[in-house]
């Protein structure tokens, strides 16, 4: 009887397939080349959001204008659902 395992690199070490559970450590650091595509995820690739200035605003309505902006740019990157 033979042992199959659910992690293992294809022949050549070209793939890696992970058939079980992965945990990063707190101390873990994951880096993404910006390159990288990745499938499987709802738009593929991520999107940065456009940047938004700090607010300075003085009063509660400029605040909301402020608020507002940047809750856009996160919609327009794919960040949040409309």
């Amino acid at each position: 009887m033979g042992y199959n395992t659910k992690n293992y690199r294809q022949q050549g070490g070209e793939k890696t397939i992970i058939g079980g559970e992965v945990v990063l450590a707190a101390t873990a650091k994951v880096t993404i080349d910006p390159a990288t595509v990745i499938e499987g995820l709802p738009s593929g690739n991520f999107t940065p959001a456009a940047s938004q200035a700090n607010s300075t605003a003085t009063t509660i309505e400029d605040l909301v204008v402020d608020f507002n902006a940047l809750l856009a740019k996160l919609r327009s990157a794919g960040l949040m659902n409309a």
